[in-house]
Order: C-alpha cells, then sequence, then structure tokens
C-alpha cells in the first residue's frame, strides 16, 4: 500500500547536547512514565518502550551482524545502525530540534540514508540493541518534558512534514516495526507486529498516506474507498483528480471496501509484503459497487 519507511536519517550526523538526553535505563525518569502515557494516545508510549525491548534483545542474541536482510541491499548490521540512528533523530525532533533532512522523495532519502550510515561506523550487536532501547527511552523523556513544559501541543518537524507529538510518536513505532520485522526475518525468528501495535501506527499511516501519493497515478482518478482492520479500526480515502483526503471514519457509500488482516495491513503499507500474493491468499477482500478498483489502491501511493 504504502512503503513507507525509507527514513531520512541524518546527514552529516550532528548528536544534540546530550546533558539533557540521559536516559536510566529503565525506560523513564521517576515520576514521568505516567506523565508520558497520558499525553500520548493509550498505550502508545509502552508499545514505543516494549517494541524496542523487543528489537534489542534479537539483536543481542545475534552472532553475525553481516547477514543479508531480506529484499534489501543492507546487512543485519547495517539495518540495526540505520535504526540506532533514526531513533536518534526521533528523539531529537520530539525535543524540538531542527535537523536537515531529504526532501522526501525517495531518492532524497535513500541517498540520505547511505550518507548516514557512511559517517557512522558502528555494526556490532550490543552496542546498536543498547542504541535502540536508549533512544527509544530519550523520545519518550522528551515526550514528558514537553508535557511538563506546556509545549505538547507544538508543531514537529519530521521527514515527512510537520507532525504533532502524538503522530511523531506513532511515526517512531511504526518505523521500529518495519526495521525490527526486516531484523527478525534475517535472523530466522518471530516478528514483534500484533494487532494492537498495528492499532497504535494508524495516526501516523493516516497522515502520510495524503503525503506520499502519487500525482501522477491519482490524476483524473474519482473514487471513494473505505479501508477496514478486521477486528480494528476503519478509516477512508478518497481521491478526486489528484486531490486526496484521508479521513480517521469509513465513508457513506464508498465505491470500494476492503478488508484487511491487520498485520497483513501494516506489512503492504511498508512494502514488506506483495497486496496482489496478500488478495490470492484472502488475507483482503473487497466489495462495493466497484470491487474492481481494490487492486489499484496500493498503485496510488510511492515510497519515500
Amino acid at each position: 500500500m504504502l512503503g513507507l519507511l525509507s527514513y531520512a536519517s541524518v546527514p552529516d550526523w550532528v548528536p544534540c547536547d546530550k546533558s539533557i538526553r540521559h536516559w536510566d535505563g529503565s525506560g523513564m525518569e521517576p515520576g514521568t512514565r505516567q506523565d508520558t502515557e497520558s499525553t500520548l494516545p493509550e498505550g502508545l508510549g509502552q508499545a514505543i518502550r516494549e517494541t524496542a525491548g523487543d528489537i534489542a534483545a534479537l539483536l543481542r542474541a545475534a552472532a553475525d551482524t553481516t547477514v543479508p536482510v531480506p529484499g534489501s541491499q543492507w546487512t543485519l548490521g547495517e539495518a540495526a545502525a540505520h535504526l540506532a540512528q533514526a531513533n536518534e533523530l526521533m528523539a531529537d525532533l520530539a525535543a524540538g530540534f531542527e535537523r536537515p533532512y531529504g526532501d522526501g522523495t525517495p531518492q532524497s532519502l535513500a541517498e540520505a540514508n547511505e550518507r548516514a550510515l557512511a559517517v557512522f561506523g558502528e555494526r556490532d550487536a550490543q552496542p546498536l540493541a543498547t542504541m535502540i532501547e536508549e533512544q527509544a527511552g530519550v523520545f519518550l523523556d522528551a515526550v514528558a518534558r514537553s508535557a511538563a513544559d506546556g509545549t505538547a501541543d507544538r508543531t514537529l518537524g519530521t521527514p515527512l512534514g510537520p507532525m504533532d507529538q502524538a503522530v511523531l510518536a506513532s511515526y517512531l513505532l511504526t518505523h521500529m516495526l518495519g526495521h525490527g520485522y526486516d531484523l527478525a526475518r534475517a535472523l530466522g525468528r518471530p516478528h514483534m507486529i500484533n494487532r494492537v501495535r498495528v492499532g497504535l501506527c494508524l495516526p501516523f499511516l493516516l497522515v502520510a498516506m495524503e503525503r506520499v501519493a502519487d500525482a501522477a497515478a491519482t490524476a483524473g482518478l474519482t473514487a471513494r474507498y473505505t479501508l477496514r482492520l478486521r477486528g480494528g479500526s476503519a478509516f477512508g480515502v478518497t481521491f478526486n483528480d489528484g486531490a486526496v483526503d484521508v479521513t480517521p471514519e469509513p465513508l457513506n457509500r464508498p465505491d470500494c471496501t476492503i478488508l484487511t488482516e491487520p498485520i497483513t495491513f501494516l506489512l503492504m503499507a511498508l512494502g514488506r509484503r506483495d497486496p496482489l500474493r496478500a488478495m490470492a491468499r484472502g488475507q483482503v477482500l473487497a466489495w462495493g459497487r466497484k470491487p474492481w478498483l481494490a487492486p489499484r489502491f496500493p498503485t496510488l501511493f510511492t515510497a519515500p
């Protein structure tokens, strides 16, 4: 559906002042965890902590970081290094710092990723596991501080445009789940995506969809879609001659309704599963006045 996870890590990486980036390893400083969870949507802070911990556990059990990541040009160590850098960048953004990154196009973001990896030489599993977990905690520390100082409502710059704090947190979780899935596949281990975590990714995905729509593919198209996650949320996407509108509620009288198993939905959205194969396996169903629009939906977006 959407290949969203070619993350714009910072070229010529410049860390922030580490005096405000300490994390004590417990997840939050005393008294701040509750503040974070009250600021973010319910369960999102916990999902960020636990997903970072799951990824760190995978890496700490890895004997070889030179193994290839399936479907990628990266090795396990390179993918983990990218994820560690991305978590640090997300923590910087949550703290309100501006950081240079690509312009949102696939080519610029891929180039930014490669430049960032070239100047960051760490590829060993143990330090990368620690950095991934610590920077997720630093992110949550920044969220808690913003709640305390009254800046939780500010708009933050991201590689995919301006977002509020809750959407940025959803972005962080989505990014970790996509690359965590890759690391698990590379190691032949179970992934950490579940139905609850998929639901917490939706705030980011709904914002990102409008920003990654393919102008050429949507030109001249008028269509109304409702997308439903089996046993969970539903939302609407309307195309009107190049304009795209995503709503957090299902549409009345859509042309096409698409029902997807939640984990399959996220993997398709992140470019990790082929939509046509998922449909052939019964993981995606479609109906409505124009059900033939369903296979077209994934082609209406480009991966940044």
